[in-house]
């Protein structure tokens, strides 16, 4: 069955979505005793604890936070030299540095298979950075982070497969998105790839398929922070998760990245990421996308 779209407003602009898909239906406004009867939504009580708000945005009024009842994720941890990094940030976030001259980036491709948004992929590269605010010493920070699974970053690139995300992500967070094919699966292996705009293969990525460790709903929380610039303002986006099956794995053996010299291909380049940290592989998550909140001037001074 050919799917078919219907026109919706957001922001400005008229972008296209599935026709009886979640946006189309709910405007990001779910009920989610109707969500729950769908088979493909899972178990959705995480989400019943998060009550959603009409709150201000860049955009007009909006519907926040964000769901994503179904979701899994391929990340690699790659360590790059700390003046390249340096050098990629804005003034004045600074680049963690647990490792002797040398800091973190993060490539991290994402499936969203049921959500407010109706389902897309979406890829991220990213520099982690210093927390806004922190005092002691980097490599202690990072240890604190991964105790509490919360990691502070900054987005380079995350381009998308679908119009309404690219829309949402462009006017309402002032991320760097763009429309690109992007590929994620997670089967007897794993493979996950993006193209760039003209179809021409960017990243490849393969992996031996992991063992995974389910767990029960809402015992491994954790949140990731996006710091960027709304309107000149610096910002904190917030997206909390609830890991249900996952695999982790340190200096991963088996693990190809190739670069076709795309876009993406040519961040990392310039990055100079080099060696590979960790290899995370995410069978089932659900995913709470927070609206960016402002950033105290003091927390942004440079140290």
């Amino acid at each position: 069955m050919v799917e078919q779209f219907v026109d919706v407003e957001f922001g400005g602009q008229t972008v296209q979505v599935p026709k009886g898909g979640y946006y189309d239906r709910f405007r990001s406004n779910p009920d989610l005793d109707v969500v729950a009867r769908d088979p493909a939504a899972g178990n959705i009580d995480f989400f019943r604890r998060i009550p959603k708000q009409k709150v201000s945005s860049r955009v007009g009024p909006v519907w926040a936070p964000n769901f994503y009842y179904r979701s899994s994720s391929v990340q690699l941890l790659m360590t790059a030299p700390i003046d390249r990094l340096a050098a990629a940030l804005p003034a004045p976030l600074e680049p963690l540095r647990p490792l002797p001259a040398q800091g973190l980036v993060a490539l991290t491709f994402f499936s969203y298979s049921v959500c407010d948004n109706d389902p897309y992929d979406e890829v991220s590269i990213a520099v982690v950075v210093r927390r806004p605010g922190a005092k002691g010493s980097h490599l202690g920070q990072l240890l604190g982070d991964i105790r509490r699974r919360n990691f502070f970053a900054h987005v380079l690139a995350l381009p998308v497969t679908t119009e309404i995300a690219w829309t949402r992500g462009v006017q309402g967070y002032q991320l760097p998105k763009w429309l690109t094919p992007i590929t994620v699966d997670i089967a007897n292996e794993v493979r996950a790839s993006i193209a760039a705009t003209d179809g021409s293969p960017d990243l490849v990525l393969r992996a031996p398929a992991p063992a995974f460790k389910d767990v029960p709903s809402q015992s491994r929380l954790g949140a990731n922070t996006m710091i960027h610039q709304v309107d000149g303002q610096w910002s904190q986006t917030v997206v909390q998760s609830n890991t249900l099956s996952y695999s982790q794995k340190l200096f991963p053996k088996g693990v190809t990245l190739s670069r076709h010299g795309g876009p993406m291909s040519d961040l990392l380049n310039g990055l100079g990421v080099s060696a590979m940290l960790r290899l995370d592989v995410v069978r089932d998550a659900q995913l709470v996308l927070n609206m960016p909140t402002p950033l105290k001037g003091s927390d942004m001074r440079g140290r």
